[in-house]
Order: structure tokens, then sequence, then C-alpha cells
């Protein structure tokens, strides 16, 4: 995780279109940009660059 736990929860609690990669509030039932209803929850870890 970051250096802000705080933050790192705040910004993991966000839901992601899967059709147009579009970020939504948490809780959300339809897309706020293309209104798909596919969304699934950001991934919580955070993954390291090579």
């Amino acid at each position: 995780m970051g250096k802000f736990p705080l933050a790192d929860e705040a910004l993991a609690q966000v839901w992601i279109c899967r059709k147009c990669k579009a970020r939504n509030k948490a809780g959300a039932t339809k897309c706020r940009k293309c209104g798909s209803p596919y969304l699934r929850p950001k991934h919580r870890e955070i993954k390291a660059k090579k």
C-alpha cells in the first residue's frame, strides 16, 4: 500500500465500468458515463511495476 492508509482506503472504494473503464462512486448500480450495469470493484492490491 501507499504512504497514507486513509487515502488508499478511499481510493479503493470505487467501482470500475467493464465497458468504458470509467470510475464510479461506491455502491453505484450503473455507470455514470455510459449507463452500463456491468461494474466491478477496483482491485484492492496495488501491483508493483517491474
